[in-house]
């Protein structure tokens, strides 16, 4: 069992791969519990099983295999990913699991297909469930067969598509398995309950006894229609609906509507296979169908026949087909082949479908002139075919062919038409029978009710009847307006029989109340009066939102309309009902007229009307206005008062006043009663009489005014206009115009008939009076108004003349729009009557067109211009087309009739002459305009082949193409494009030239439409090919036209349709999609003229494309723009901006202004009300997937706040070009309004996550540049990110390092590398690492090195939450599939191990032998730069002040290139003390005066420029301040040396190489000058950083900096070295370098004395030489505890380093052995305890047997030296020396000392004087014989090594020098003369050389108990830890306690300050062994400065301002004496106290 416990430890993703199939059952087991108990779906670890389910279901072991069945099922019914595992395992169930003997396995196999079915993977498992059914084993083939059943029947028909399945199901009939064709049979009938009888026709063909059984089976299935019983994950709710009623007790009744829609009705031509059958005509058939002999005819069209019954073909080009059979139906004299043809048309539309559409226009008029056949079964077949051929097309696109017929003279013709127009009407909705078509239809069918034939008026009853049914009667009563009672009740009793094929629809449903109010009285229903309510109702054919109102002073006829919609209006209606008139009243004789008139009026106003005397009559004339004022509607008899007034005198009046009065009275009884036409036939006359009357004129037009008002302004105004013209009185004829003028634009246009009027207008302007001319030309400019440019058309023919003044008056209207109508509305409720206006308003434009005298040419296209247009010769070709030009040229305005000639010039559209093809182009254009709205029926025929000239390759022919399309388009609207698969089949083309102008004109037309047809989805799945389509072009214009086809499709059914796709495209066009979907327009409002009017009405049936009813209903409602909008362009601007382009309107000029102000404004705790509101969860949290549309409002409304306007908008422009514009200007704004910025940080951050959504790279470029300078930005000011900033921004920005392109790879890491100066580099390691999770690879590995560069800056303690958890998460992802993750995974692992060594190891724990072979293999190999010494820090405050400039005019000026390269210098570096700091603003506050003073003093320092350094002692002038004078305790000297120094040596370490040299040699001339050398004291530290700095980025910059030229390297390098040399000969300022600087320095020159690139240049030997004195130097002037300590730990880190070199540690060692030569003369100086820590500590690191295992023996060798050296100097003392070291008795180091004692002395030797040195030299001298032996036998066995030999030389000869008698003879002797030789020369060399240079007094060195004190200033934290400093000079750690005492009085934390703890605490942790380096301290003194000054930053010390100037100049390194700080540190603390 041992192999047991192998695999029981591993993880359970690893089990489950394992070979063994115990662990993988074990893995499975394990694998379903963890499914089962993970809550969220979309945890991580589901991730990690994603590439494992195929192997859980297609395990090779049966029982495990059934476990990891269990165990996948829960995968995929919880895992968010399980998604993309379907089409592996779907397959791997179908292969492996369905032939398994097992039940359960087959059970479970199909559970899980249905899981994912359930996931909406339903197409991808039904597709290898129908590969399946392929497989040879039966068994397989049952299970599929049963899975498709069993999801048919709980998921229905939706979800599973049908087609695919019926497909196959005949092939599954014929199998020799019975259990196949049983489960075939099973799996029919389960179809069968869902499409009933559309499965019959697929399965026609089975074998007949199947068929019988399966017709038997069928006739059992219940006939209750079949409900889903499982649902999809997004069909929850309808889950939850059926689980209620089911709950309610099973679905009765409850719901049936609701699920009657849940099952489609499936159409079985759809489920058919389309048949080809061009290619299988007889080759003969086009001569046969022309035969003389009809048997022969016969045999072709038979032959014909038996292929169109195939129920559904394959569409192709059947012109020629149609063609002929046309000709049989039309010429042949055969009867019988005419029946034949028919039929065979019958069944090609039936197959074909739409697609037939286009030959529709040419078969229909033959087919209805053949009626005149009598035989029945001619007469049959025709209307068989004709009924086939309408469902192909649609009624508009044939109305002009069937009206045409409508008038033949033969009856039976007239019949079959009128019962062709009732079938057809059938087929119909109200919206798709709109009042346009009826009124022709119902005109031409009046004519036949009234016919002589009885069989024709029946038709024609019956076709009107449809008609009242289909469309209701408020749509049709207007055109039955003529028709008496009993033909009207005809049509009634006929409507009521009709059978609709679509059920009862809007229209008709109100009808059944309106019979009742109708009396015996009026014969008739409506007249055309009722006109505007009844556009009314026909605009709106979904359920009516208002009933139109009848104001109660309305005439007769207006009650009507009102009734007929059914909407019962309120009382005043329902009480005159019964007493409506109809509107032309009967005349009623004058004798009837008196006796009503006498029963209303005085009598002696009825005696006076016609008295001699002018008064008398006046009076009667008030008397009888009087009368009228005071009637009540119902009770004024209008006609019998208006003859009263027209009886004589009349309208001879000759008296004006009673004139006056009359013609008021008239007006009056207009406005008050219900005044019929018949009543205004009597006074019209008299009125148009008067009108020109000089003092009458007015009073007549009021009255003609009323009178319009009552019955309609059409009717009156065409009276009146007839009236005045049939007078030949001119002054009338002007007045009548000018009244009409007005009139109009009080009325509106609506109803007006513009073809009286024109005839009319135009004799007005043949006028001889120039006043009727002028009146004329001014109507025609308000008519110009309405109807716009068309109107021109009519008067093309005028005399130029007047033509030009026409055209001025038409200018003068150019750009008004038509004032809204303020009269004729207040007769209905202004809702409704809006809407009436609206469509009588559209309707205009096009109706003028209509009233165009039309000229027929289809005579003129005769059979030889049409062969001469396809005449082989082009000359010829060209010929036929000019004469057509000329034809249209000539008749300006043609019918629809034009013939042969589409098909004509349709061939020409292909024309191999390109000319040819561009002259077609212009005459179709030409066409277009000639035949107007008619061309629609041309639409398919020719529009469509125009669509496929648009891939030509000729940019002019593509232009010219485009230019025809938009001006067909602009005749016929676009429904007529997009009905049917054209346009589909156009862009399924892979023509890049067609698809990309197709999908421009599409973008262009789709968003000002309001509805598009349902086919518009067919082109869907080639939008999306184009959106991968290989040219850019295509992709563009595809995404650009994306959003549009989504506005109409809605974003639902657009990405069902990406279901088909290939799961890579799919992923990338939802990407779209999504994206598109934030970008969707609004469907466009009205159209724009509707702006001129109250808003909102329903659009004009005209003007929507098959809406569906309720569709235009709704529509109308909710697409209010607001008014303001309107204005600026009606359709809402949103519309407009969709084309990207802005609306250019007023307001534009001002915004320009507007953008003077701030873009940030800053909201006083405006970030902190957001920070709460989240944290409240008032908002949302910044946290998702795809940004979705709440996220993006909910940030657009905090932004409102703080963000200019005009900037947001540019910043949620839904174009990527105005992202840019924002981006560009907040970079301009970030220096400038920094404070702006940082108190919007959060938003800005958010605003730039939404932009790394975006797939334009420009934007993600241009915020990754705003983010680089931004980070720069916040690390100068020293901000620091909120939590809440960093966990809304740093996950998705670390989404974009895995982005394809390197470019924003290497920007984001160096945004990353930013973040950590204002971000703790600990908590971005976390969000790195959750990065690492991701799914791309690129991420995954760019997030890997990420980690490792942190881990190499920061040292282990980032790997959060521990570097063992850390650390395992990493190494996961050395087995990972990816190489270039797995190498990332690796080398950051390599890293950690270069900083932590072989502890990495533990902290992994267990890898697969694999990973750790690679691992091992990896970190031999890695050997590493030796530049690239790890820094440790213990702590990982330091990165907060890292400043990323390195001098002052870098960051004033410096590029962004610059600051990248000195980023990844950094970073390469490893170590992020690399730049210095600008000057913190502490030092330059003149603390004195603030502490003395309450806040009022504003003092000023004197800015720094240039430093001559030679000044510096010179006193200093304080600039006086402007109150008071400097107190006396400012110390100049810190101010301006300190300050001057800072910067020089700030400029040390700067890129510039001049600059470094210039600053270099200033420092070198300070310390040459012993006077003024001393002025660097406390500077030290911060030389030696600026100049290893330096150091490095020589060597990792400049040096591989082609460009640089050598010379100025090595210039560098020797006033580098020059200077340095310079330093350490000066002793006392060679002993203020602290330890850590001392190392990072000899590491930095050891490096450079390996580098082989300084070798090669010219002076570089020299360098060498100059470095290695500089070397010898720095040991012997350095502090000696510090440099021994500081090369300890040296050694240590180049042993650990596995990547660095041998030669680099040999060095080290080597400088080691020099100072173990140095130690007899400095050992007391030296302090033991400090150094012993260190051993000890190298020690732990490196044991004993670890030491052994390295290559080379010299480490331990050199240790053993050290110690041996150590305890020879000072004896058993030595042990006193351990006091730093905690537990001694576990440290190796004490054993081998007292193993060394015990060596070197005698056991017997007493212990009691062991102090004294004596003592110890005499136990020494008295070591036994043996003892000495053996240590001289080691000393020649190290010389005779090659590697040892110096070492050994050396210890020889401190031997010989210590025991001078010791005896070597013996050794000696046994070797060679030349060994001999050998050593004697070695002790010679050595001796010359110890006393030439070992001379040099020990007496420098500082006593032990000064220890303390000689550690520079700026390590002050560690020296006061250590704890040994005296009272004898102050040292910093005093002021920390003062400091201390200082805050806890201001009632401060003290926790606060960030201490360090204790050195001993920090190295006694048996981790890493630390040595603080300079840079640790740097930092630490910097956060305390910090950390004070943050805590001022909120008073108002405006110094901090007033000295920017100060600051702005100059950069200092932040590290100047510490004693300096402190003091300032507790100035502030003063300062603060006093301000509290």
């Amino acid at each position: 069992m041992g192999d047991d416990s192998e695999w029981m430890k591993l993880p359970i993703d690893q089990k489950c791969e394992h070979k063994l199939w115990k662990a993988r059952l074990n893995g499975y087991e394990e694998a379903l519990k963890l499914f089962q108990k993970i809550d969220d779906e979309k945890s991580p670890e589901w991730s990690k099983y994603l590439g494992l389910i195929k192997k859980f279901v297609t395990d090779s072991n049966a029982v495990a295999q059934l476990k990891g069945l269990e165990a996948a099922l829960a995968y995929v019914e919880n895992a968010h990913v399980a998604g993309k595992t379907t089409g592996e395992v779907a397959s791997g169930v179908v292969n492996k699991v369905f032939n398994q003997p097992k039940a359960r396995a087959k059970e479970l196999g199909l559970d899980i297909c249905l899981m994912y079915i359930e996931i909406e993977k339903g197409e991808a498992v039904q597709e290898e469930l129908l590969k399946g059914l392929d497989n040879k084993n039966p068994k397989i083939i049952v299970a599929c067969i049963e899975t498709l059943r069993r999801a048919l029947s709980e998921f229905g028909s939706k979800i599973i598509s049908l087609k695919p399945i019926i497909k196959v199901l005949p092939k599954l009939f014929e199998s020799r398995e019975k259990a196949v064709r049983d489960e075939a049979k099973l799996l029919a009938v389960e179809i069968y309950r869902w499409i009933r009888d559309a499965l019959r026709p697929p399965l026609q063909n089975i074998n007949s006894v199947q068929l019988k059984e399966l017709e038997e089976e069928w006739v059992k299935v219940s006939s209750a229609a079949p409900k889903q019983t499982r649902f999809l994950r997004s069909q929850q709710e309808l889950k939850a609906k059926f689980e209620q009623q089911q709950a309610v007790g099973g679905d009765a009744d409850g719901g049936g509507d609701d699920e009657e829609e849940a099952v489609p009705q499936v159409d079985a031509y759809e489920l058919l296979e389309a048949v080809e059958i061009l290619s299988k005509l007889p080759k003969d058939f086009y001569e046969k169908i022309e035969a003389k002999k009809w048997q022969e005819r016969k045999e072709a069209l038979e032959a014909v026949e038996l292929l169109v019954k195939n129920p559904k073909l394959e569409s192709g080009d059947y012109a020629d087909l149609v063609k002929v059979l046309k000709k049989v139906v039309g010429k042949d004299t055969n009867v019988m082949l005419v029946a034949l043809a028919a039929k065979c048309l019958a069944g090609l539309a039936a197959g074909l479908r739409k697609k037939f559409g286009q030959y529709a226009g040419h078969v229909v008029p033959t087919i209805l002139e053949k009626f005149k056949e009598k035989k029945p079964q001619v007469v049959q077949a025709l209307q068989e075919a004709i009924d086939a051929i309408f469902l192909t097309t649609t009624l508009q696109n044939i109305s002009e062919d069937v009206l045409a017929v409508m008038d033949n003279k033969n009856p039976t013709i007239k019949q079959q038409t009128s019962l062709f127009i009732a079938r057809s009407f059938r087929h119909c909705t109200p919206s798709t029978l709109p009042k346009s078509l009826l009124k022709p239809f119902c005109a031409a069918l009046l004519k036949h009710i009234n016919d002589s034939a009885p069989e024709v008026r029946d038709a024609g009853f019956e076709a009107l009847g449809t008609a009242l049914k289909v469309a209701g009667e408020k749509a049709v009563n207007p055109f039955l307006a003529d028709v008496d009672k009993l033909k009207l009740d005809r049509i009634k009793e006929c409507a009521e029989k009709v059978e609709l094929v679509y059920g009862k629809k809007a229209g008709g449903a109100a009808e059944k109340k309106e019979g009742k109010p109708i009396t015996g009285k009026t014969p008739s229903l409506s007249g055309t009066g009722g006109d505007k309510e009844t556009k009314d109702a026909a605009t709106k054919p979904g359920p009516l939102k208002k009933a139109p109102a009848v104001k109660s002073g309305g005439p007769p006829k207006k009650g009507k309309p009102a009734a007929a919609a059914g909407m019962g209006s309120a009382g005043a209606k329902g009480k005159k009902g019964p007493e409506t008139k109809e509107i032309f009243e009967s005349e009623l004789s004058i004798e009837v007229c008196e006796e009503k008139a006498a029963a209303v009026l005085p009598a002696s106003c009825i005696q006076q009307l016609d008295s001699g005397n002018w008064k008398e009559r006046l009076a009667c004339m008030e008397e009888f206005q009087k009368a009228v004022e005071l009637m009540e509607r119902s009770e004024m008899p209008c006609q019998a008062l208006v003859r009263m007034l027209a009886k004589k005198p009349g309208w001879k009046e000759t008296n004006f006043q009673v004139m006056q009065m009359k013609l008021h009275i008239v007006a009056l009884i207009a406005q008050k009663g219900n005044f019929s036409k018949t009543s205004a036939q009597v006074v019209l006359d008299g009125l148009v009489d008067k009108v020109g009357d000089v003092k009458c004129g007015s009073n007549a037009k009021e009255a003609m005014t009323a009178i319009a008002e009552a019955c309609q302004l059409p009717w009156t105004a065409e009276q009146v206009v007839a009236m005045a013209f049939s007078q030949k009185n001119p002054k009338n004829q002007s007045e009548t115009l000018n009244w009409l003028s007005n009139a109009i634009k009080e009325f509106g246009f609506s109803g007006l008939n513009v073809k009286a009027f024109i005839s009319n207008v135009k004799t007005a302007l043949a006028a001889t009076n120039p006043a009727v001319r002028t009146s004329a030309i001014t109507l025609l400019g308000v008519m110009y108004l309405y109807v716009g440019p068309p109107l021109r058309m009519f008067f093309e023919d005028e005399k130029p003349a007047l033509l030009s003044q026409i055209d001025a008056e038409f200018e003068k209207m150019q750009g008004q729009t038509a004032p809204a109508p303020t009269r004729g509305i207040s007769r209905h409720s202004a809702g409704g009557g809006d809407d009436g206006e609206e469509e009588e308003q559209e309707d205009v434009g096009n109706d003028v067109v209509d009233l165009l005298p039309r000229t027929d040419i289809g005579d003129k296209i005769t059979a030889e211009l049409v062969s001469k247009i396809g005449d082989k010769n082009w000359k010829i070709r060209k010929e036929g087309l000019d004469e057509v030009t000329s034809i249209i040229n000539d008749a300006k305005f043609i019918q629809p009739n034009i013939g042969e000639l589409p098909a004509a010039l349709k061939s020409r559209l292909n024309d191999s002459n390109k000319i040819l093809v561009q002259q077609t182009l212009s005459i179709l254009q030409q066409l277009a305009t000639a035949m107007g709205p008619n061309i629609k029926q041309h639409v398919k025929n020719l529009g469509i082949p125009v669509i496929t000239v648009l891939g030509d390759s000729k940019n002019n022919v593509r232009a010219a193409a485009l230019a025809t399309v938009n001006a067909w388009a602009e005749q016929t609207g676009m429904k007529e494009w997009l009905e049917g698969e054209d346009l589909s089949e156009e862009l399924k083309k892979e023509n890049p030239f067609l698809r990309q102008e197709l999908l421009g004109w599409l973008a262009e037309k789709l968003p000002t439409l309001r509805s598009v047809p349902s086919d518009l989805l067919l082109c869907v799945p080639h939008l999306y090919s184009c959106l991968e389509d290989r040219n850019g072009d295509v992709r563009k214009k595809a995404q650009d036209a994306l959003p549009f086809f989504m506005m109409h499709l809605g974003f639902e059914k657009m990405a069902k349709a990406t279901s088909k796709l290939k799961p890579t495209s799919k992923d990338q066009v939802l990407a779209m999609l999504e994206k598109a979907k934030a970008n969707m327009p609004a469907k466009p409002a009205l159209p724009a003229k509707a702006s001129s009017r109250v808003v909102g009405g329903a659009a004009p049936a005209k003007f929507q494309p098959v809406s569906v009813a309720e569709d235009s209903g709704s529509n109308a409602m909710e697409s209010k723009p607001d008014p303001k909008k309107a204005k600026a362009g009606g359709a809402s601007s949103k519309a407009k901006g969709v084309q990207g382009k802005k609306v250019l309107s007023k307001p534009n000029l001002k915004e320009d202004d507007d953008k003077s102000g701030p873009v940030f404004i800053i909201v006083p705790n405006g970030k902190e009300q957001r920070m709460k509101d989240e944290k409240g969860l008032k908002v949302l949290k910044w946290n998702f997937t795809t940004p979705r549309d709440e996220y993006i409002e909910q940030l657009k409304t905090q932004m409102s706040s703080c963000v200019a306007k005009w900037l947001q908008d540019e910043m949620f422009h839904a174009d990527f070009q105005h992202h840019n514009k924002a981006l560009a200007v907040m970079i301009e704004h970030l220096e400038s309004e920094k404070d702006g910025a940082i108190s919007c940080l959060d938003l800005i951050l958010k605003w730039l996550t939404l932009r790394f959504f975006d797939t334009n790279t420009s934007v993600l470029m241009k915020a990754l540049e705003y983010l680089k300078l931004l980070f720069n930005l916040l690390s100068q000011e020293e901000y620091h990110l909120t939590e809440n900033e960093a966990s809304s921004f740093i996950p998705y920005l670390i989404l974009k390092v895995g982005e394809p392109k390197d470019v924003i790879r290497k920007d984001v890491r160096a945004i990353l590398n930013r973040m950590c100066l204002i971000y703790p580099a600990s908590k971005m390691f976390t969000f790195i690492m959750e990065g690492t999770k991701s799914k791309n690879s690129k991420q995954r590995a760019e997030c890997l090195e990420e980690l490792g560069c942190l881990v190499e800056s920061y040292g282990m303690n980032v790997c959060q939450p521990s570097p063992g958890k850390a650390l395992k998460e990493m190494a996961t992802h050395i087995g990972d599939r990816d190489n270039t993750v797995r190498n990332a995974a690796l080398n950051t692992i390599v890293t950690v191990y270069n900083v932590h060594g072989d502890q990495v190891f533990k902290l992994i724990g267990n890898l697969s032998e694999k990973d750790m072979s690679m691992l091992e293999e990896r970190i031999k190999r890695s050997a590493k730069r030796p530049s690239a010494a790890p820094v440790r820090q213990a702590e990982e405050k330091p990165q907060r002040t890292q400043n990323i400039s390195a001098n002052a005019s870098m960051l004033r000026k410096g590029p962004a290139e610059d600051m990248s390269s000195k980023l990844n210098q950094n970073r390469n570096m490893g170590s992020h003390s690399e730049t210095t700091h600008t000057v913190p603003r502490e030092f330059q506050l003149d603390l004195d005066e603030i502490e003395n003073d309450n806040g009022t003093v504003r003092c000023e320092m004197p800015a720094l420029v240039q430093h001559k350094l030679d000044d510096i002692f010179e006193p200093v002038l304080i600039p006086e301040p402007k109150i008071r004078a400097v107190s006396p305790h400012f110390d100049d000297m810190h101010s301006n040396t300190a300050s001057t120094i800072n910067f020089v040596i700030s400029q040390v370490a700067s890129g510039d190489i001049n600059t470094s040299i210039q600053a270099l040699a200033q420092i070198d001339e300070v310390l040459r000058q012993e006077d003024k050398a001393e002025a660097m004291s406390g500077h030290i530290d911060q030389f030696l950083i600026a100049t290893f700095m330096q150091l490095r980025l020589i060597y990792n910059t400049h040096m591989a900096d082609e460009k640089l030229d050598k010379d100025e390297i090595v210039k560098l390098y020797s006033c580098i070295i020059g200077s340095m040399i310079s330093l350490f000969q000066i002793e006392s300022l060679a002993r203020e370098a602290s330890t850590g600087v001392l190392k990072d320095l000899m590491h930095g020159l050891i490096t450079l004395m390996l580098d082989s690139r300084v070798e090669d240049l010219e002076e570089g030997e020299q360098v060498i030489r100059s470095v290695n004195l500089l070397v010898v130097k720095v040991l012997e002037k350095s502090d000696q505890t510090n440099i021994l300590s500081a090369l300890l730990v040296l050694l240590q880190d180049s042993l650990l380093a596995t990547a660095s070199s041998p030669k680099f540690s040999e060095l080290v060692m080597k400088c080691l052995w020099r100072m173990v030569r140095l130690l007899p003369e400095t050992i007391n100086s030296i302090n033991l305890d400090r150094i012993l820590l260190d051993i000890h500590i190298f020690m732990k690191v490196f044991p004993k047997e670890k030491l052994k295992q390295c290559k080379s023996e010299f480490p331990i060798r050199t240790l053993k030296t050290l110690l041996h050296t150590l305890c020879k100097l000072k004896g058993p003392k030595i042990l006193d020396h351990l006091t730093m070291i905690d537990n001694k008795n576990e440290s190796e180091l004490e054993a081998h000392l007292c193993r060394v004692m015990k060596h070197s002395m005698d056991q017997t030797g007493s212990k009691a004087d062991k102090d004294t040195e004596k003592g110890a030299s005499r136990i020494e001298e008295k070591a036994s014989k043996a003892k000495v032996n053996d240590i001289l036998a080691e000393i020649f066995k190290k010389i005779g090594s090659k590697e040892n030999t110096k070492e050994g030389l050396a210890e020889l000869y401190e031997y010989k020098k210590k025991y001078s008698d010791a005896d070597i003879e013996p050794f000696l002797k046994n070797s060679s003369q030349f060994f001999q030789s050998y050593v004697e020369r070695g002790l010679r060399l050595i001796e010359t050389e110890r006393e030439g240079k070992g001379r040099i007094a020990g007496s420098t060195g500082i006593s032990p108990q000064m220890e303390g004190t000689c550690v520079p200033a700026s390590t002050h934290t560690v020296s006061s830890s250590i704890g040994n400093t005296n009272g004898e000079e102050v040292g910093p750690s005093v002021y920390l306690e003062r400091l201390k005492i200082l805050r806890q009085r201001c009632g401060l934390d003290n926790a606060k300050q960030e201490d360090r703890p204790p050195l001993t605490s920090l190295l006694s942790k048996p981790a890493v062994p630390t040595v603080a380096s300079s840079t640790d301290m740097l930092h630490s003194k910097l956060s305390q400065l910090r950390e004070s000054r943050e805590q001022y930053q909120h008073l108002d010390l405006d110094s901090n301002q007033t000295h920017s100037s100060g600051i702005g100049s100059t950069l200092a390194s932040p590290s100047s004496a510490a004693a300096n700080i402190d003091d300032l540190k507790k100035r502030l603390e003063r300062i603060k106290s006093s301000r509290k």
